[in-house]
């Protein structure tokens, strides 16, 4: 994927949250994956949905929107992290 080691760490640990909340919800896919950004977390909203949609082909958060909230606050607790609010799945069919 060429990116730097720290946004893989932080792209694998998101995309495995996410993707355990599909199977664990016995869903087929996500429509929906809610992420906050922390002010200190060094990555763009832009950066961050380029690397997801790009992570994600072949896996079942592929073709999942990507609500993004980035926080202000560099005194937040979580200013440093790229945390997963939410996932909105796809029921199985059956």
């Amino acid at each position: 994927m060429g990116w730097p080691m720290h946004e893989m760490s932080l792209m694998s640990d998101l995309l495995g949250k996410a993707t355990r909340v599909v199977e664990d919800a016995g869903a087929d896919r996500a429509v929906l994956v809610g992420v906050r950004l922390g002010a200190l977390s060094h990555l763009s909203e832009e950066h961050l949905r380029g690397h997801f949609e790009t992570a994600s082909v072949g896996t079942v958060l592929e073709g999942a929107d990507l609500a993004v909230e980035v926080g202000t606050d560099p005194a937040d607790p979580h200013a440093q992290d790229v945390m997963l609010v939410h996932v909105d799945v796809a029921a199985a069919e059956v």
